[in-house]
């Protein structure tokens, strides 16, 4: 089945997604959407403590591409506080330059 959509996130969180070590996406809002997703990382890197505490720096992962998928399987919290649960992330053989125009957090890459 292909995914519904891509969730834009900054690097080196994808990175720690595609690894398994990041397992809850924090939002504002909440998420109906269950299944599978493209993780899109985003352009705006992430924090550089972050990076350091993956021994890298900001380039070392790819952005700007859709880098691989990931399961919402879950979203729990409270308004302003939602953690949104993922599981069995994939990633890409190859990362992939979206279609459409990426959005702060969901997009269609290749179109509704």
């Amino acid at each position: 089945m292909a995914p519904h959509g891509a969730l834009s996130i900054r690097q080196p969180y994808a990175e720690q997604i595609l690894r398994g070590k990041k397992r809850i996406e924090y939002r504002s809002l909440p998420t109906k959407i269950r299944g599978r997703v493209y993780i899109y990382a985003s352009l705006t890197p992430g924090d550089a403590q972050d990076f350091r505490a993956m021994r890298a720096q900001p380039g070392d992962f790819p952005s700007g591409m859709l880098v691989g998928t990931v399961e919402i399987v879950d979203c729990t919290g409270e308004p302003g506080d939602y953690r949104w649960h993922l599981a069995r992330p994939e990633r890409l053989a190859q990362p992939l330059k979206p279609e459409n125009h990426p959005q702060p957090v969901w997009f269609y890459p290749f179109g509704a």
